[in-house]
């Protein structure tokens, strides 16, 4: 496409954390114009300052509620929507707008693994059908067409340890099983209001061992056996995720060097560091952080991300950058972040 030709696009689930960051940096996009910004058909209109009074003066996007007979002037009017919806009212949306002539790309894991029982017991709903199966999208491993009815945006952590392992999936000792520890900002725990994520509860705790739905998710775009323990933390936003994993016998520094290099040396927001990064280097920007060091067999990775960009909606807007061939990096850097 042209560069100079605007794309149209909407945003369902804008009043929530993902979605006013998608709604801020679309809304910044030199090649998208943000048509509509949408939250529940339960809310009245409203202006997105009203949420976000941080915004005043800088975005002045009214926030309007969803009702399905608007659907007909939405196909009519954009060519893009973005959904950053609970998992279940995703499932539900995506197919009436792909089947509308939609493209979408859906932050939520509602069409994210490919097994079908994997999904039933990650999500507590049967697997959504559609006409055309969902490309999975981790940014720097997908090879978007251009075509696609549907893009599956990874989730945040899977997000983390897949930029992290996957370039050293063939370095690994065979059946081998990674062990993921990561450590997320409340802000990943959405808008909503709940106890285990109050300022006054929020400590340090780790939840859903060994059973997170992002297990399955992980061990699918890497490819090898994963054991995963999320870990709630105490401060707004960021995940910090260290990896460990057995390497082959004979695996050298230089071959894991090697396959960084060979995997990264053309993506600007993935970024090899000497030391291991602090989430202070990630938060409120679009990049990818991970160093690497080996004690003995066993591989460390340190890595760090966004969750509400990296792990959200700058890795969506990035998608839709390759999906219309723009550069990877256009309208995310130095956009800073809103929550």
């Amino acid at each position: 496409m042209s560069q100079q030709e605007s794309i149209n696009c909407a945003v369902f689930g804008a009043s929530g954390y993902s979605g006013v960051e998608l709604a801020w940096l679309l809304h910044n996009h030199p090649f998208f114009t943000l048509s509509y910004a949408f939250t529940s058909g339960a809310r009245e209109a409203e202006p997105i300052t009203a949420l976000y009074p941080q915004l005043n003066g800088r975005c002045e996007l009214t926030l309007q509620p969803w009702h399905s007979d608007l659907l007909p002037q939405l196909a009519q009017q954009v060519r893009v929507v973005f959904l950053a919806l609970p998992h279940a009212v995703s499932a539900e949306l995506a197919p009436q707008l792909t089947a509308a002539g939609l493209i979408v790309f859906d932050l939520s894991g509602a069409f994210r693994l490919a097994d079908a029982r994997q999904h039933a017991m990650a999500y507590g709903f049967p697997q959504p059908q559609l006409n055309a199966p969902a490309h999975y999208g981790i940014a720097e491993f997908s090879d978007l067409q251009g075509n696609e009815p549907l893009v599956a945006v990874a989730g945040c952590y899977p997000t983390a340890a897949a930029l992290a392992l996957r370039p050293l999936k063939a370095l690994l000792k065979p059946s081998s099983v990674a062990i993921v520890n990561a450590v997320s900002g409340v802000t990943g725990a959405g808008r909503k209001a709940q106890l285990a994520s109050n300022f006054n509860e929020v400590s340090l705790q780790a939840y859903g061992v060994a059973n997170h739905r992002h297990q399955p998710e992980m061990a699918q775009s890497i490819g090898c056996d994963i054991l995963f323990v999320p870990h709630l933390g105490n401060f707004k936003r960021g995940i910090l995720a260290t990896v460990y994993a057995e390497l082959a016998p004979g695996t050298t520094q230089a071959a894991i060097e090697d396959s960084f290099q060979a995997c990264y040396h053309n993506q600007p927001l993935v970024r090899l560091v000497g030391t291991p990064p602090k989430l202070q280097q990630v938060v409120g920007t679009p990049y990818c952080d991970i160093y690497y060091k080996t004690h003995g067999s066993t591989l460390i990775l340190s890595v760090a991300i966004d969750n509400l960009l990296k792990g959200a909606a700058s890795q969506a807007v990035q998608l839709a950058n390759q999906y219309f061939r723009l550069p990877a990096t256009a309208g995310l850097i130095n956009q800073g972040a809103v929550v």
